[in-house]
């Protein structure tokens, strides 16, 4: 197996451990921090919290290292976009760290919140509530724009170099528009985004992701493009 075979393995592994880890560390908590007793939940059960954390770090870390084990290959066809993309989703899972951290912090205050009286439950509710909105904009908000920012660079890369069919990654195009849309519209857009609008603009990144793991495990880069290719 030569190394750009290799590259393409290692990167198809990397977006579905990025993917499903994600996915997991939401599953995990699910709804429950939206719930009015969350912190009292929290205090009860917090393996559910120390569980959710411990996936959302693999998840910063397999997402930082798709673009990192892509551009070796991307390199000679357009260094300067493939080592943007390295550091935009370097910079993403910085921000799913803090986001991780975040969430993490809720359970000493979820452990001080139980043993407060009535008197001091408001302030740590308020504090848990900051908390909350540092994690949310960091995972969610400015995490999912520089995954966007750092994808779309590898996705015109390959789209260039033809490694990948070009509907493949045409279609990463359009689906990151969408999903930056989908954060845009929910950060910036004054009324809340219903779930079904959300689901609907980000599910496309989410399949596609998947389908092109599948394709680089499976066939790896198209091996008829010039390694050194024409694209700088």
């Amino acid at each position: 197996m030569n190394s750009q075979r290799k590259s393409a393995v290692l990167t198809g592994l990397l977006f579905i451990a990025a993917t499903s880890s994600a996915l997991v560390g939401d599953g995990i908590l699910g709804s429950r921090l939206n719930a009015p007793d969350y912190l009292t939940a929290i205090s009860v059960d917090h393996s559910r919290l120390i569980l959710s954390v411990i996936f959302k770090f693999i998840a910063a870390a397999t997402s930082a290292g798709i673009a990192m084990s892509l551009y070796p290959v991307l390199r000679s066809r357009g260094e300067g976009l493939a080592l943007g993309a390295v550091c935009f989703r370097l910079v993403e899972g910085v921000f799913y760290i803090i986001a991780a951290l975040s969430l993490l912090a809720l359970l000493p205050m979820s452990q001080e919140y139980a043993k407060a009286g009535a008197a001091l439950a408001p302030q740590f509710q308020i504090a848990a509530s900051v908390v909350k909105e540092v994690g949310l904009w960091s995972g969610f908000t400015l995490g999912v724009l520089a995954f966007c920012l750092g994808a779309s660079m590898y996705y015109f890369v390959l789209l260039r170099s033809r490694l990948v069919p070009r509907w493949l990654s045409l279609w990463g195009l359009v689906a990151l528009a969408m999903l930056l849309t989908m954060v845009l519209l929910g950060a910036f857009g004054g009324t809340p985004m219903p779930s079904g609008a959300r689901l609907a603009l980000a599910f496309p990144i989410f399949v596609q992701e998947i389908v092109l793991a599948l394709w680089l495990i499976a066939r790896g880069f198209d091996p008829s493009v010039d390694r050194a290719g024409s694209f700088s």
